[in-house]
């Protein structure tokens, strides 16, 4: 009777312990699983990732909106995006309804002149160069009933982005045709901005680029309905950049 007790007993707590562990397991974190092969890729996501989450949460959020901003709508898109430098409402004709703040620090260089499709959420960003640095603008048209009643805009600048990266000098934001921004004065903007993009665009998403002696990785994501470009200089330009993580 005793053997047969102590046998019981220990099939118990050899039991116990298996379950114990099955329910509570001690966490291991395999640091190397979602490490990427590509160190260009990866240094490139590291420093573009938060830059991008910014500019996606603004675009959800304004793009959501579909009629006439209330006055709750605006304090709560200037709460959640502090970064922004302003807003303009305007009805059908692009006249100008409503404007926070109503004197803006970057007067317009120019009449904007924004293109959409009909029914699009999100209309093609617009980049004024002001003589007190970039403004990027884009926004959603707005309806009433099945009708088109205007457009809210939301502008900010460019470089605002740099604040949310770990490490700025080693990021570079370039949209096509309109402008290069990084706040590394080595990077050789101006070669940057030569390169045929509208060419390179048409076939690929990501990608190594030579301009001013040096290659960059890239990676183009949408900002309205138009591709920016991140780049960074590559840390092994010979290898293989074929590859992305999403």
């Amino acid at each position: 009777m005793d053997d047969t007790w102590e046998g019981t007993k220990k099939a118990a707590k050899t039991a116990w312990s298996s379950t114990n562990d099955f329910v509570n397991p001690n966490p291991e974190i395999d640091v190397d699983r979602y490490k990427m092969e590509n160190p260009n890729q990866e240094k490139l996501a590291r420093l573009f990732t938060s830059v991008d989450q910014h500019v996606l949460r603004l675009m959800r959020f304004v793009g959501d909106q579909d009629l006439r901003p209330t006055e709750e709508w605006i304090a709560l898109l200037f709460q959640r995006f502090p970064w922004i430098n302003g807003l303009i409402v305007a009805d059908g004709e692009g006249r100008i309804l409503d404007r926070r703040p109503p004197q803006p620090v970057k007067p317009f260089s120019h009449p904007l002149w924004f293109e959409a499709v009909w029914r699009d959420t999100i209309l093609k960003s617009v980049v004024d160069n002001t003589e007190l640095g970039p403004e990027l603008y884009f926004g959603t048209p707005i309806y009433k009933d099945v009708s088109l009643d205007g457009l809210i805009v939301v502008h900010f600048d460019p470089r605002t982005l740099f604040s949310f990266c770990p490490e700025p000098d080693q990021l570079i934001i370039l949209a096509p045709g309109r402008g290069v921004w990084t706040p590394n004065k080595a990077v050789d903007t101006a070669a940057l901005g030569q390169l045929p993009w509208d060419e390179i665009l048409k076939d690929h998403v990501n990608g190594q680029v030579q301009a001013g002696g040096k290659y960059y990785t890239w990676l183009a994501r949408y900002v309205g309905r138009d591709l920016f470009v991140y780049l960074t200089e590559s840390v092994d330009p010979k290898i293989d950049g074929r590859s992305w993580f999403f």
